[in-house]
């Protein structure tokens, strides 16, 4: 297993990790299987899109925000239920398959590590699993 740190520097952020986790990847030699990129935080998570045009991921940021609003009707007092309601929502883990090499991403697609309680340093695990012969 591999892991890397990402320092976001807002309280609400999407930050490319593609090419982290693709050099990840080539360090293993792994030619065929599956990597998994997984963040073991509860107030961030990891998604796939597109990663072309950043305002992608300012409307994610923005209507996730409108989603889940960060004062609310909560009971957890830390002033954080917001960030572990997005957090949920995407997920602390995504399921890469590797062919040739290198992530099977789409033309558009990229991995991003989504933050919602920043500013706060990350981590990232990446573990590639070779595919099986036979």
């Amino acid at each position: 297993m591999k892991q890397f740190s990402v320092r976001t520097r807002q309280r609400m952020q999407m930050v490319d990790i593609t090419s982290e986790v693709s050099q990840c990847v080539e360090e293993t030699g792994i030619r065929e299987g599956v990597c998994v990129v997984f963040v073991p935080h509860t107030t961030c998570g990891v998604t796939i899109n597109e990663n072309a045009d950043p305002s992608v991921s300012a409307d994610i940021i923005s209507q996730t925000a409108s989603l889940v609003p960060k004062q609310g009707p909560y009971r957890h007092t830390e002033g954080n239920s917001d960030a572990h309601i997005k957090a949920s929502l995407f997920g602390s883990s995504v399921l890469v398959p590797i062919s040739g090499g290198r992530l099977a991403l789409g033309t558009w697609q990229g991995l991003f590590l989504c933050e919602f309680d920043g500013a706060r340093t990350r981590r990232v695990f990446v573990q590639v699993i070779p595919a099986q012969e036979g």
